[in-house]
């Protein structure tokens, strides 16, 4: 008999064994996987979310060039299975919280920090509590929140040719880039870092960068894929907020998802800071002139500047009439093919230091 609650030594069948090392060398596990996604905050609420899987892959440790490898790789991100219903707990300071998953697996925690919180990166770890209803206390997640500082503007950019180049705009070539590329090879736009460095550091009242939120129709299977990507090519970090999470079979949909969502998960961050003014970053592949668009239109006042990256020339003549619609709303707006122009544009309207490039 066992006391709930406790551990109890499990006898591993061979077969079990064998499957567990099969999949080790798939870089997959059958364990069950806490993931924790930066999450942000301010100092009456902060929000942190995640995912509980059953089954899912390992995150990649070698980045060779290799078509078939890249594939797999890819493969492996949509190889998950959700734990719905499990439960989760988080502690920060002197207070627990738990959280159920839904039928995807997805979970939230939102609370009250309580007094003064310092700006910065906080630390923070999810515990899984039980699993199909059976306690399991053996699996945790590590993750980051940041709390911007009161007085900095902060940046929402998009990431699929904003920053990342992902021929979003035609399917076949966004897969094939997908699928024989990795987080390593692939390429950000010219003078795009540059940018963003330059906006992540301007104005800085403390050591604390201006925040950088990325917001994309991309799923959350591929949250690592980007985060390497970003860390690899020295994008500022930032808190990332992606779309629902698919599984295998749906992996030739990927950034296939309804925007409509993207528009909430923009105001939800605007809304999170009342004293603060925002840039936005996208281009014109996509959706994102005319979510900008209503942005701007339903929160007056609070957008600082639109960027939007011209890549896809079928849209060239429709984005040039959303710009004109920004700009009669009293917002700046830089219709931009090259990131140089975007920088110039920045010093001209005093984002950022008239520093020679």
């Amino acid at each position: 008999m066992s006391i709930p609650g406790s551990h109890t030594v499990e006898k591993i069948s061979f077969s079990e064994r064998i499957k567990d090392k099969i999949f080790h060398l798939l870089r997959l596990t059958n364990d069950p996987v806490v993931k924790v996604y930066n999450g942000f905050g301010n100092g009456n609420s902060v929000v942190v979310y995640g995912h509980v899987f059953k089954f899912g892959p390992l995150p990649r440790k070698k980045f060779r060039q290799n078509v078939l490898t890249n594939s797999f790789a890819l493969l492996r991100l949509f190889m998950v299975r959700p734990s719905p219903k499990a439960v989760v707990r988080m502690s920060w300071q002197n207070e627990t919280f738990e959280a159920k998953t839904a039928d995807d697996g997805f979970f939230k925690f939102e609370w009250n920090p309580g007094g003064s919180i310092q700006p910065g990166w906080h630390s923070i770890s999810v515990q899984l509590v039980s699993l199909n209803g059976n306690v399991n206390i053996r699996s945790k997640g590590e993750g980051h929140f940041l709390i911007p500082d009161r007085h900095q503007f902060g940046c929402i950019s998009d990431i699929d040719d904003t920053f990342l180049i992902s021929h979003s705009a035609n399917l076949r070539k966004r897969l094939f880039v997908l699928f024989t590329e990795n987080a390593h090879s692939r390429q950000p736009f010219e003078g795009v870092v540059n940018h963003y460095q330059l906006l992540s550091k301007a104005g800085a009242v403390t050591e604390t960068p201006n925040p950088f939120f990325y917001v994309s129709s991309s799923e959350w299977n591929l949250y690592d894929y980007i985060t390497e990507f970003s860390r690899k090519n020295n994008l500022p970090k930032g808190i990332y907020l992606l779309n629902q999470i698919k599984t295998f079979k749906e992996i030739f949909k990927t950034g296939q998802n309804k925007h409509s969502t993207k528009f909430m998960r923009i105001a939800r961050v605007i809304e999170s800071y009342p004293t603060q003014r925002f840039i936005l970053l996208g281009d014109n592949s996509q959706q994102d002139p005319v979510i900008y668009s209503s942005i701007v239109e339903h929160f007056p006042g609070k957008i600082e500047c639109v960027y939007l990256r011209n890549v896809h020339k079928a849209n060239h003549i429709n984005v040039e009439e959303i710009v004109k619609k920004i700009m009669a709303a009293g917002v700046d707006c830089c219709y931009f093919s090259h990131s140089e122009e975007a920088i110039i544009h920045s010093k001209k309207i005093g984002l950022i230091p008239g520093i020679e490039t």
